[in-house]
């Protein structure tokens, strides 16, 4: 952010993240190598802690497994021999732990044949334990996770099963299942569950579904959870599912149908279809589940006697569109703070924090991962990135950082990739613009804006990327650009009513809306709409608050103002504009009061684990303002 609110900010340094090349040495003192100094002026001590110490020697150790030096013992793979070091393997893994340490005829060899694991799936192992390092692709998950299961190398298997999560669709889950329970992979199975019963409408339809052995076929129809349109969707598929072998699977009718709720059916369906079937009329157990069905449908006055498991209506897991709002300035500095509104029962509830305060940070979601870009954490300016994953309630930040440090920097995402636009750098208002590839996980400079612009609000609509307002350094702008990838060039287009930087902007239903911010003289209540159609900005009605440095996001069709300062206070508010009536309604208000914050929306299923499972945080502290009347929300499993 500029100094404009927060002017303790003024003339801070910028720590800068960096990667291997392009070093100072005054930056490798002060960030690159972190080194953790204590010194004790009474006993005249120094003691250093260095994080290189660790790299360089894996570095070293994976150098002499390469040169075949110190190596103690051979791993012999099919026709491959791998040389290694017994302490590396068993560090890493158990399995060679046990062989190694233990009384087992193997711990006295130096020569080991490793049975039931495929020569390629060993040699990446056996890389990963010199370098931390694995690539999980779709040629070799199906054999490194069982490798790795055998092996009980447990970070690989997290690895292989959340690359298999991301992969799932209606023609794969069934299998993907399989494959989890056969590999014990219990948090990838219950994934994969879920998702064949969220999708069940596409999933009945796969050849996967043909070909289900029995006990998974009555796993997924007995569910509660099974998503469908009508309970005659279940009996369709079950006689699809039999028509495939009728002479052999026609036994398994009865056992089968048990778990369809024939009760929950229409009439005209129960007599014309199911009573009609061939196979139902010839077998007396399913003409007792359809007779039970009719006495339910006809004797309304006797159901509640009647009721049991097939006459419990199914509730099917729900996706929802969740928002975050993420960091932010709040009581007179930054916070790491995040919080989720929960779409179930109205309320914001606390998530796991980044690992950096943030204020002024650029948030974007990028394959249903949250990223928080750049920032400042109240005493210098950052060019750090880390990603928040709903699955896990976890932030990674072991992230390429961007070329340089920003605050009040836009991000957005266009053709797959993490885009950071303008900003400031602590020096100067910046406007450099690079993407973040997630697929080699690199950032690269593209063409720069025609203008410098910090404080600036990014949208994308139709493939083209826009850098909507923000300030030049002097003044607030209320000029646009916008950027096509295929040419790798800005273009300008029609500017604003209004000057305004820290912004909020979003994309709802066609036109991009940008609302609040601060103009020359105070903070704006005001909003307007750009028609790329058209090329022209239209005015929208006003928000109840003034808002500069608000969030502006699109959650389940609802468009949301969210916090910002009104020129006296932080807020914690949230508005949400109603298109029908035109005005803007207050939608109760965060934990936090947040200055500068980032929002993002993910799609959650309804009962993730960000919302009630395993994986919550223990606890939540309160927001500064707040702690003396109530703490924030904690998550509860259900």
């Amino acid at each position: 952010m500029d100094t404009t609110h927060s002017p303790s900010l003024t003339g801070k340094t910028c720590t800068i993240q960096h990667n291997s090349t392009n070093r100072n040495n005054q930056n490798e003192i002060s960030s690159s190598t972190t080194i953790d100094m204590l010194k004790d002026c009474c006993s005249n001590k120094l003691v250093k802690t260095s994080d290189k110490h660790a790299k360089f020697l894996l570095e070293n150790l994976n150098l002499l497994r390469k040169q075949k030096e110190l190596c103690d013992v051979i791993l012999i793979v099919g026709q491959n021999k791998i040389p290694a070091h017994r302490a590396i393997l068993s560090a890493c893994s158990p399995y060679f732990r046990a062989m190694f340490t233990g009384e087992l005829a193997e711990s006295r060899q130096t020569e080991i044949i490793i049975r039931d694991i495929e020569e390629y799936a060993m040699e990446l192992l056996i890389e990963y334990c010199y370098t931390s390092r694995i690539v999980v692709d779709e040629k070799n998950v199906q054999m490194l996770l069982p490798a790795a299961c055998i092996l009980q190398i447990e970070e690989v298997q997290i690895t292989c099963c959340e690359f298999l999560q991301k992969q799932l669709d209606p023609t794969n889950c069934l299998g993907i299942r399989a494959f989890a329970d056969t590999h014990s992979c219990r948090e990838l199975l219950r994934v994969a569950d879920r998702y064949a019963q969220q999708h069940f409408i596409d999933v009945k339809e796969s050849e996967e579904f043909l070909f289900l052995p029995i006990h998974q076929l009555i796993d997924i129809i007995s569910s509660d959870e099974l998503n469908m349109t009508s309970e005659e969707d279940v009996f369709n598929a079950v006689m699809q599912w039999i028509s495939c072998d009728v002479q052999q699977r026609k036994q398994y009718l009865p056992k089968i149908l048990e778990h369809v709720r024939f009760p929950l059916m229409s009439a005209r369906f129960l007599v014309n279809t199911v009573s009609s079937d061939s196979l139902i009329r010839s077998d007396q157990a399913c003409r007792d589940l359809v007779d039970e069905a009719k006495d339910y449908l006809l004797l309304p006055q006797e159901r509640l006697s009647m009721q049991g498991p097939r006459t419990r209506r199914r509730k099917p897991i729900k996706s929802s569109e969740v928002l975050f709002a993420v960091g932010g300035w709040c009581s007179g500095d930054a916070i790491a703070s995040v919080e989720m509104f929960d779409p179930v029962t109205n309320e914001w509830r606390a998530v796991s924090p980044m690992s950096k305060r943030r204020c002024g940070v650029g948030v974007a979601v990028l394959n249903n991962l949250l990223y928080a870009v750049g920032g400042h954490d109240g005493v210098s300016y950052l060019n750090s990135v880390e990603k928040f994953d709903p699955q896990t309630n976890q932030w990674n930040h072991d992230i390429a950082p961007t070329s340089s440090c920003r605050t009040s920097v836009g991000v957005a995402v266009l053709d797959g990739c993490l885009f950071a636009v303008g900003g400031q750098d602590g020096i100067s208002c910046l406007n450099l613009v690079e993407k973040y590839d997630p697929s080699n996980q690199r950032w690269t400079r593209i063409t720069s804006m025609s203008s410098k612009r910090l404080g600036v609000a990014v949208a994308v609509l139709d493939g083209y990327l826009y850098a909507i307002g923000g300030s030049d350094g002097q003044s607030p702008l209320n000029t646009v650009e916008r950027y096509e990838s295929k040419t790798n060039k800005w273009l300008t287009v029609a500017s604003m009513a209004t000057r305004r930087k820290h912004l909020g902007c979003a994309v709802y239903n066609g036109f991009i809306y940008a609302v609040g911010g601060r103009d020359d003289a105070t903070e704006l209540s005001t909003a307007e709409r750009y028609n790329p159609k058209t090329n022209q900005w239209s005015s929208v009605v006003a928000m109840n608050s003034r808002r500069s440095g608000v969030g502006l996001a699109v959650v389940n069709n609802n468009l949301m103002a969210i916090g910002g300062f009104d020129g006296t206070a932080y807020l914690k508010s949230v508005e949400l504009y109603d298109s029908e009536s035109n005005s803007w309604k207050l939608q109760g208000g965060m934990n936090y009061r947040r200055l500068g914050g980032g929002v993002g929306v993910i799609k959650i299923q309804q009962y993730d684990s960000i919302l009630y499972g395993n994986n919550s945080t223990s606890g939540s502290s309160a927001s500064p303002d707040d702690s003396k009347n109530r703490s924030l929300s904690k998550l509860v499993d259900l």
